[in-house]
């Protein structure tokens, strides 16, 4: 089971990007997947989720209205789409995939079972 995101990088406030998480060894299907982030000297923090068996996503309240996730089955990948980024949103963001819990515990990264390596995002002002 492999976790890869790829996307990060250096972008002015306002920009947008796209974070992808492409998953191995499993199915999207029997996994929610979920956005964390994670500043430094401080813990990792939920960013959004989508469990594609229930096609039900979540976002945190700080991201909401500029974030989307979305899935490409045939992929295999699950994308973070970031929009009207802001300084404050630079961190490292991973994504994780938990086997077969809802949405409803997308924010608990304790029930996480595969972790990614992780992406920059750093965003000017």
């Amino acid at each position: 089971v492999q976790l890869v995101e790829s996307g990060g990088g250096l972008v002015h406030a306002g920009g947008s990007l796209r974070l992808s998480c492409e998953a191995s060894g499993f199915s999207l299907d029997d996994y929610t997947i979920g956005w964390f982030r994670q500043f430094p000297d401080k813990e990792r923090e939920g960013v959004g989720c989508f469990d594609s068996s229930h096609n039900k996503t979540d976002y945190a309240d700080s991201v909401k209205g500029r974030i989307a996730i979305s899935a490409d089955h045939a992929k295999n990948t699950v994308y973070l789409q970031m929009n009207s980024l802001k300084p404050e949103d630079t961190a490292l963001y991973y994504c994780g995939a938990m086997y077969a819990r809802g949405v409803e515990y997308g924010f608990g990264e304790e029930w996480y079972d595969y972790w990614g390596q992780g992406t920059q995002v750093t965003v000017s002002s």
